[in-house]
């Protein structure tokens, strides 16, 4: 090569090129000699670019044909390819010179031949169904009796018309009508934007929101089919909130709307057979579900009108349901009064009873002996804490005997101081005891007065003696020879009858006011 370039002269007359004039010239060689092509071959590799552009390969057992399809180019064609798809590219060849390579510039895609479709069929099938979309538990109910229907279809096709005449027939209601393209390349963005245009409506809207929406087609080729086949129709009809009938072509016809729908119909009349009842039918199940529910509303009436009958038969009168009652209240009443008699009689004896034990005399025995019990336990515990004094004084001595010297001063310490404790324990609980009884015997004392007869006089009553006695009739008030009136505060005597010295002592005959 440098001997090349130190001797230009060698080369002899061949013209020398730029990088730029060389690939323009290969360029206008390849684009003048084949300007436009078709080209059938099996897709390769797929790119979609941010950019918009669309890059892929076609590709036989041998070599390989770069293909480019810029932004504007992709949305005018019929079939986006899809890698292992066999199709037919139209186009025109051109290069690019920055990488040294040429490559067709695809403008229109088309499949080659149904096999080819068959198998991309299957294989968008096979990934929808993978990804659930085909699914039972997906499908929903289509409802009884829908206010609203709407239906994607061509405007213009004898599909809507047989649709509308078959709901007029069976029951007449509302039909929305989203026209779309039915067949060709703007067939599946115009349905898949129907469906979300449906579903995007607002429920009680001044454009009311479909209750069902019926997807329609007449037949065709599978060509003509083949925008139900798309991927983006199918996910927008099993993405769709509202129940979706599925009628595109006649009934051997399958797409794969079909699957993701939740309803399919074989043609489109059927659809509007199953989006409502047939009027005339439902009207009819009605009256008769009425005749049998007053068939057995009245028949249940009867039945239990014919148990009440043969109750009341078996039933007791109701008089003879009230005679043993009234025998009952009879026998009661009888013995009512007895017992009330019996009842005050106990309740006198048991009054006598305790008012004998709160008489000012039994009251004053027994205060008397707890003075005497009180006294006694006084006097008995002195000598009694003497001897345990002295007790536990001779323990302590015949303890410090047997212990040594040096013990016996703690051991005398800690008897001591026990010997303390005790004493002082013994001789509050002493002080507790004496207090508790001089406290219960005051209580006595205090009732002694409330119930002495001295309080009855406080509030107005009086004393009448004659003779020392107690007068309580007029007959013996006129026999006693001296009266004396005693009140609450002091005595006096009537005139006419002298009283007599006051006694210190009470009569062993004195009355109780009680």
């Amino acid at each position: 090569m440098m001997d090349l370039i130190d001797e230009p002269e060698s080369a002899g007359n061949t013209p020398e090129f730029s990088v730029s004039d060389l690939t323009g010239a290969v360029k206008r060689a390849i684009e003048g000699e084949f300007g436009h092509v078709r080209v059938k071959a099996e897709v390769g590799r797929v790119v979609r670019a941010r950019s918009g552009h669309l890059y892929f390969d076609l590709k036989d057992d041998r070599n390989v044909l770069a293909c480019t399809t810029w932004k504007g180019q992709v949305d005018a064609l019929a079939v986006i390819p899809e890698e292992g798809m066999e199709v037919v590219v139209q186009g025109r060849m051109t290069t690019f010179g920055s990488q040294s390579k040429y490559q067709l510039n695809a403008t229109d895609v088309a499949v080659a031949g149904v096999g080819a479709l068959m198998a991309m069929l299957d294989k968008r099938k096979k990934m929808l169904e993978a990804e659930g979309l085909f699914s039972p538990d997906k499908k929903q109910n289509i409802p009884f009796l829908p206010d609203v229907i709407g239906v994607i279809t061509s405007p213009t096709g004898a599909v809507i018309r047989d649709i509308l005449h078959r709901l007029r027939d069976r029951f007449p209601r509302k039909v929305l009508v989203w026209p779309v393209a039915v067949q060709g390349k703007d067939c599946a963005p115009q349905v898949a934007r129907a469906i979300e245009g449906f579903n995007a409506m607002t429920p009680g809207g001044a454009m009311p929101r479909p209750d069902l929406i019926i997807v329609a087609r007449g037949g065709g080729s599978i060509e003509d089919l083949w925008g139900f086949n798309e991927e983006s129709v199918a996910r927008a009809a099993a993405a769709s909130d509202i129940a979706l009938i599925s009628a595109v072509g006649h009934e051997t016809d399958t797409t794969l709307v079909d699957f993701v729908s939740d309803r399919r119909a074989p043609t489109p009349t059927a659809a509007a057979e199953m989006a409502v009842p047939v009027r005339l039918e439902l009207l009819a199940a009605v009256d008769q579900l009425g005749a049998r529910a007053s068939r057995a509303a009245s028949d249940g009436v009867a039945r239990r009108k014919q148990r009440v009958a043969d109750l009341w038969r078996v039933l007791p009168k109701p008089d003879q349901l009230a005679e043993d009652a009234r025998q009952r209240f009879d026998y009661w009443s009888e013995k009512l009064d007895t017992a009330l008699i019996s009842r005050v009689r106990d309740g006198k004896l048991r009054l006598g009873d305790a008012s004998g034990l709160l008489r000012p005399s039994t009251l004053n025995h027994r205060i008397s002996q707890g003075h005497e019990r009180l006294g006694g336990w006084q006097a008995r515990l002195a000598p009694a804490l003497d001897r345990t004094t002295a007790q536990a004084r001779r323990d302590l001595e015949q303890r410090a005997n047997r212990l040594r010297p040096d013990a016996v001063t703690a051991a005398q310490k800690r008897a001591q101081t026990e010997l303390t404790a005790k004493l002082k324990r013994l001789s509050g609980a002493a002080t507790i005891q004496l207090e508790r009884h001089q406290t219960r015997l005051h209580g006595l004392d205090r009732m002694r007065e409330t119930l002495g007869y001295r309080e009855t006089l406080k509030r107005g009553y009086a004393v009448v003696r004659g003779d020392g006695n107690v007068v309580t009739t007029a007959k013996a008030a006129k026999a006693a020879t001296s009266l004396e009136v005693e009140f609450a505060d002091g005595k006096m005597s009537p005139a006419g009858k002298p009283a007599k010295p006051k006694s210190k002592t009470p009569p062993a005959d004195q009355g109780s006011l009680f």
